[in-house]
């Protein structure tokens, strides 16, 4: 599996530990920056992701900024991307198995390197159910459409 990892100058060490630590489990990440803790526009970082995974260069993305919030607002704006902030394992996990969600985001001024690795694994591992989440997540992309 191929994931793209953004993030913006508040987390930079905190993608660092995440990327070895997903590479460490066999992943393939690519990295779309930044590497530079010099202040930076967190939505450079989130439109490249999500273009990534919309493009299908990447089967998931990883986005990390101060609180996860305005870097997944940006991927969001990408069509196709269903990007969640979550600061714990539960919320990532239901938001694969309900929403289908392809984008991960947290913050790394809210969450420690522990805790962010809990949530990166139960979000991958996690299924999308289908049936009747099928139904609304097509809802979903119904609106973007519009």
């Amino acid at each position: 599996m191929k994931i793209a990892m953004g993030n913006d100058h508040s987390a930079v060490e905190m993608k660092r530990e995440i990327r070895e630590y997903l590479e460490a489990k066999g992943y393939e990440v690519v990295d779309f920056g930044t590497n530079e803790t010099a202040s930076c526009d967190y939505p450079v970082y989130g439109e490249k992701v999500g273009r990534a995974v919309a493009a299908g260069e990447a089967d998931l993305g990883i986005l990390i900024c101060g609180t996860g919030v305005g870097i997944s607002l940006a991927a969001n704006k990408v069509k196709g991307i269903r990007a969640c902030v979550c600061s714990e394992p539960y919320s990532a996990k239901l938001s694969r198995m309900h929403n289908n969600t392809n984008i991960l985001a947290f913050g790394a001024r809210v969450v420690g390197a522990e805790l962010a690795k809990m949530i990166v694994d139960a979000w991958i591992e996690a299924e999308f159910e289908g049936g009747r989440h099928q139904r609304r997540v097509d809802m979903i992309m119904d609106i973007e459409g519009r």
